[in-house]
């Protein structure tokens, strides 16, 4: 649990770099688990942009929530590029060699503008109609929240889910206590 610990002092503004990855089973459903409900709040603040009928920006808090959502993510299982780089250089290896594994476009990498788009782009069809139902007065923007917080929520799960395999390939790759 002490790495869930670390991983929520981020949330108090300090630095990214202090989370290491985590060492235990437990500690990787723990961190999930905050994940979890984080993926879901940062969702509810995409859906709610999402009513503003201001064009555009809708997809410009998309863009700008995701991107924290990916970081903040990385930083909780420890996956931050900084973070991998702090790490032992035996260690560093099995992380960069999970992330491999893992095959994921996000997961020990710096979260860019353009990083962010494309993957907004895998669910395209999703933001495509939210702008069109945008269209429709009331119950267009309750179909363009709806579309917005499903977008977000299935990206943060997705993300997650890399995450965890990543920590578990970590810690299978370490050794039976999680050492390296």
């Amino acid at each position: 649990m002490a790495a869930y610990h670390r991983a929520m002092v981020r949330s108090a503004g300090t630095s990214r770099d202090l989370v290491v990855v985590p060492s235990t089973r437990r500690d990787i459903v723990a961190i999930a688990r905050a994940c979890r409900k984080l993926a879901t709040r940062r969702a509810l603040i995409s859906a709610g942009a999402s009513v503003v009928p201001v064009p555009g920006i809708d997809v410009a808090v998309d863009v700008g929530v995701l991107m924290m959502m990916i970081e903040d993510i990385n930083a909780a299982f420890g996956l931050t590029p900084g973070q991998i780089e702090n790490l032992a250089p035996r260690r560093k290896a099995f992380a960069y060699k999970a992330v491999m594994v893992v095959g994921s476009a996000l997961v020990g990498r710096v979260v860019t503008r353009e990083l962010v788009i494309r993957l907004l782009k895998t669910v395209g069809v999703r933001l495509t109609a939210k702008q069109a139902a945008k269209a429709v007065p009331f119950a267009g923007q309750v179909v363009a929240a709806s579309l917005s917080f499903a977008a977000l929520k299935y990206l943060g799960e997705r993300h997650i889910h890399d995450c965890v395999q990543v920590a578990d390939t970590l810690l299978e790759l370490s050794g039976p206590a999680g050492r390296v």
